[in-house]
């Protein structure tokens, strides 16, 4: 292999793992969004995992996030609105990134 190949390959090994992260990172993002919910909601115990788990799911109907916010928005109706949803899930992204850093 030439030096030329060995960076190519440390190019696409880098990129995998950034988007393994950010995969990982928007479904913990979801998972504590949907937690976040739940308690407006008043949901505790299975209930509310279940609901959580509902809300990461929600996530593969579309590229982007916007089906989490409106999965989010209509549960929730007049209790937040979509930009208040949007921004706890920006907050919630940086929390979910610390996390995964710390478990690393």
């Amino acid at each position: 292999m030439t030096t030329f190949d060995d960076r190519e390959t440390a190019f696409e090994n880098k990129y995998a793992h950034d988007e393994e992260m950010k995969f990982r990172a928007e479904a913990r993002r979801n998972k504590l969004l949907g937690l976040w919910a739940v308690e407006m909601l008043g949901k505790t115990g299975d209930a509310a995992n279940a609901y959580a788990v509902e809300v990461v799911k929600s996530d593969f109907e579309e590229a982007g996030h916007e089906d989490v916010v409106r999965k989010v928005s209509g549960d929730l109706g007049d209790l937040a609105t979509d930009d208040e949803i949007r921004g706890k899930m920006d907050e919630l992204l940086l929390v979910a990134k610390d996390q995964l850093m710390k478990e690393s």
